[in-house]
């Protein structure tokens, strides 16, 4: 493998222009710069991330921190990520433990106290244990997906606003008695974002005038938490609702399964809605607000980017859209259908 001599050979400069153009640490014109790039490639030179950090003092590496790496979610902020550091030419450093693990306190005690990386991005931290206070304070730049943030640059969709949104779908559809399904009140297992999600719930029926007709039904953010949950509620006829708001589609596609099973049909005996426009929505024909999670990641490796770059410039909070998408698994509410029938008076 050629050397940076043989590239500054190449390309008619010294080393040491070589070198400052291929790592940008100092100015080079634009012509020598190209100049040097395309003896790189021709001689198949790359540079090794200890030559950058000689002449940058980077790392050319950003953390990447999250607590999950097998949920949909999670892994599409990741593909997001990683795509726009590759185009930069960034390593990426993963590190993932469920929250409250002795995994996670090792990460954050032994591996990221190392601080061998340029910036970090935050992938769903939670408020409780103050680990985005805790990144922040390794005293590099930081950037978080999600709801939550302290003063850094952050990436997320309006939660709040998109469960409000879901709930007035329902509520214009003539629905009055609608369960927001999914989470845990206490906080400890529901993310900062899901919590958010549960209060634009009872926002808009607040503001239908439905205060009394709130019901939020616990589960576990899964499909099978969701599935779990929802054979319970919809399994007694006098308590069934006539539709559901998933904390997420995982949960709401959760919910259409066991509706199925108890031989309730969707949409016309129950109207269900998600959150995240997730990639089996379409099978189920779910209604959802969509979000895109592979651009939040490229949005906040981008961020992250123009910090490292540009030492002081100010931080940003990016809501990315989350449009309504109308399918299948939402229609008018049947007053027939929903009666309570066999209840003694």
């Amino acid at each position: 493998m050629a050397g940076i001599a043989e590239v500054a050979r190449a390309a008619g400069v010294s080393k040491s222009t070589a070198s400052r153009a291929l790592t940008g640490g100092g100015y080079v014109s634009q012509a020598t710069r190209e100049r040097v790039r395309d003896a790189a490639t021709a001689l198949g030179y790359v540079p090794t991330t200890s030559a950058v950090s000689l002449v940058t003092g980077r790392t050319q590496t950003v953390g990447v921190v999250m607590p999950s790496m097998d949920r949909w979610f999670f892994a599409q902020v990741l593909e997001g990520v990683q795509d726009a550091l590759l185009e930069r030419r960034y390593d990426l450093a993963l590190y993932g433990a469920p929250p409250e693990s002795a995994a996670r306190r090792e990460m954050f005690e032994h591996f990221l106290a190392r601080k061998t990386f340029d910036g970090l991005i935050a992938i769903g931290i939670e408020p409780n244990a103050r680990e985005l206070e805790r990144l922040v304070a390794f005293g590099k730049p930081v950037v978080s997906v999600g709801g939550y943030d302290v003063g850094t640059s952050a990436v997320s969709i309006d939660d709040e606003g998109a469960a409000r949104i879901a709930a007035d779908h329902l509520i214009g559809l003539g629905h009055r008695d609608i369960v927001f399904l999914g989470g845990d009140p206490d906080g400890r297992r529901t993310s900062f974002g899901d919590g958010l999600r549960l209060g634009g719930y009872r926002s808009a029926m607040r503001d239908a005038g439905l205060e009394a007709s709130i019901r939020h039904v616990k589960s576990e953010v899964t499909m099978p938490g969701g599935y779990g949950a929802a054979v319970e509620l919809l399994g007694d006829r006098r308590t069934r609702p006539t539709a559901i708001v998933g904390v997420c589609d995982e949960v709401a596609v959760g919910a259409i399964i066991a509706a199925r099973r108890l031989g309730i049909r969707v949409p016309e005996r129950l109207s269900v809605v998600g959150i995240d426009d997730h990639a089996y929505a379409d099978m189920f024909s779910l209604t959802t607000l969509q979000q895109r999670p592979h651009r939040q990641g490229r949005a906040a490796a981008e961020l992250l980017l123009r910090q490292i770059d540009e030492p002081g410039s100010p931080t940003d909070r990016l809501y990315e859209p989350s449009p309504l998408v109308v399918r299948n698994s939402t229609a008018p509410v049947d007053d027939d259908a929903s009666a309570i029938i066999g209840v003694g008076r």
